[in-house]
């Protein structure tokens, strides 16, 4: 699915940061193949045959996690996020870029809380480091 996934990634990071990603397509389909896959399990949302979001998480982190523009508010980041919650050790970690009230907005709804601000130096935007624990 990487080919259906990438484009729709990116078009997801591009509309939540506001910036367009100079990278080409290529690049970011083998960052997938190379780092994303090796170290986190994916799952893709779909609607009918359409993906529609995909999360990559490990027990310790979320590393991606993008809703396809046009989809948000219908519980599909929710979901994802919460399968992710599920399969942690019980605690994650995960960063967002500081611009994205969207997704700030979204990890602090499900129980994230922003531990630590700083500067993302490849694309030089501030971002947040956000934590959350399961409870008791």
């Amino acid at each position: 699915m990487a080919d259906e996934l990438v484009p729709m990634w990116r078009e997801a990071f591009e509309y939540g940061v506001g910036i367009v990603d100079p990278n080409p397509i290529e690049g970011q389909r083998a960052y997938l193949m190379e780092h994303v896959l090796p170290a986190h399990d994916v799952t893709v949302a779909l609607e009918g045959e359409r993906l529609v979001g995909f999360v990559a998480s490990n027990a310790e982190s979320v590393a991606q996690l993008h809703v396809r523009v046009g989809c948000h508010g219908q519980g599909i980041g929710r979901a994802l996020l919460q399968r992710a919650m599920a399969a942690s050790a019980g605690s994650l970690w995960l960063y967002t870029f500081a611009r994205n009230e969207r997704a700030r907005r979204f990890y602090e709804r499900n129980g994230f809380v922003a531990v630590a601000f700083g500067y993302e130096p490849t694309w030089r935007l501030d971002d947040v480091r956000y934590e959350w624990r399961r409870g008791p």
